[in-house]
This record gives structure tokens, sequence and C-alpha cells, in this order.
């Protein structure tokens, strides 16, 4: 378990995909095994812990845990208010219909536990966005760049899928994936999802708070020519990636 950031209000942990917010049946959830480390004395001993935000189980990256109600509250109205700049990165085989610019809709509930995007603007999801192609990717990969402007459920896979361009990996969203051949069953299984919570900025008690996850897992984000391009991007300040 990676610790990005740690202060006397919040920490910020680094989740590895694969792992649920919450727990499930007998799987332990994100939370939970946060606790336990620090219970085992393999975290430090932070204290109360109180979430103020989610990602999907197949999403790695950036989770920020408050360490205070008062801190929570505050956190929990900075996301809640859009005053949290947050920057995701994915994956695609497949050319998007536009390179750059906002996916608008409203989203409701489709089959299977997954939604979809409506022509509708009621209630969007907005999620801006900019893309390149890395020819040099081993196959060649459409690297993405993503600013969700409003926190709904699945509105990255879900934009995604609406562009032409499901995350690889992605199932659920018809991404397809990478997949490897387990060494005792011999089945071959989904490796992971590629999205990723990258980059994380927001002010905290007059303080500005500005966080890092680079990809650790997933070969395809590992390539040179994917890093590549995250070095080039890292260069810029979120306002100037999205102005």
């Amino acid at each position: 378990m990676r610790i990005l950031y740690e202060s006397a209000e919040c920490v910020a942990l680094d989740k590895p995909a694969g792992i649920a917010f919450h727990g499930r049946d007998e799987q332990e959830g994100f939370v939970e095994q946060v606790r336990r480390l620090m219970a085992e004395g393999r975290l430090p001993a932070w204290g109360p812990l109180y979430p103020v935000h989610r990602l999907d189980a197949v999403t790695s990256g950036i989770l920020l845990l408050a360490r205070s109600l008062e801190a929570a509250r505050v956190l929990g109205e900075a996301f809640a208010k859009r005053q949290v700049q947050k920057l995701y990165l994915a994956l695609s085989q497949h050319k998007p219909s536009k390179k750059q610019g906002r996916i608008i809709g409203d989203m409701e509930r489709s089959r299977r536990g997954a939604w979809k995007l409506l022509r509708t603007t009621e209630s969007p999801a907005i999620t801006r966005f900019l893309s390149q192609h890395v020819a040099e990717a081993q196959p060649p990969l459409r690297l993405f760049l993503l600013k969700p402007e409003t926190g709904k459920t699945h509105q990255i896979r879900v934009g995604m899928k609406s562009l032409g361009s499901p995350i690889l990996g992605d199932a659920l969203y018809s991404g397809g994936g990478e997949r490897r051949v387990d060494e005792v069953s011999g089945e071959c299984a989904e490796v992971r999802t590629y999205l990723h919570a990258w980059r994380v900025e927001f002010d905290l008690f007059g303080a500005s708070v500005s966080i890092v996850a680079e990809p650790m897992e997933g070969a395809r984000f590992l390539q040179p020519a994917i890093q590549e391009k995250l070095v080039q991007w890292r260069e810029h300040t979120i306002d100037s990636l999205f102005p």
C-alpha cells in the first residue's frame, strides 16, 4: 500500500486496481484493508480515517481519507462544490470520435450493473478530455487524459464508450483487454482495466495540496512510449492542460 501524501488533516494512498472500496461478502474492501494494515503496524497509526470520495474497484490511483470529522466535512464540501481538481489516465485500443473536448450527458442505469449516457442534459455528467495516439506502444494505443467536472458513477468509463474508445480491459463497457494465463489454473484472465486516478489538487485549511500517483502496475501503462507522454503532461499544471 503506497503512501502518496500525509498530513495532520488527511492521507492519500495509491489504491491498486481490483480492490472494491467497500467489502463484499468475504472480500476485504479498501478501507477495511487500510485499517487492518494500521492495526498490524504495516501502515502508520493515523487514528480514525473518514472516506471523502470513492474509486471504482477497477480503478487504481489516488484515494483520499480524512483524519478528522472536520477535515472530512471540508473535503466533502470541496468535492461536492467541484473545488477538487482531478486528472485520470486511460488507455484504449480504439480511435475516439474526437481527439479532445467535453463529454456531456445525463446518465441512467442500464443492464448488468452498467450505466449509459443519454442525449439529455438535465443533470449531466461532464468530463473534459484530450488524447494522443501512441504509435510506438505495443500494440499501438490511444492515451487519454480526463478531467471529470462531476462525480457520477462510472462517468469516465461510460464517457469513453460514448466516444467509441472503451477503456482497455473494461469488460463491462466492451473494452476487451489484456489477458494472461494463470500459472496454476492454466486459464486466461483479464489483468486490469486501464483507468488510473493520476493527479489531485485542492486547498485544505489554507494549504494548497498537489498529489501525483504515477502508475505502478499494468504492463501497458509502464511501456516507455506511454511513460514519455506522461512526462510531457506532468510538466504542465492542470489549469494549463484544461484552461
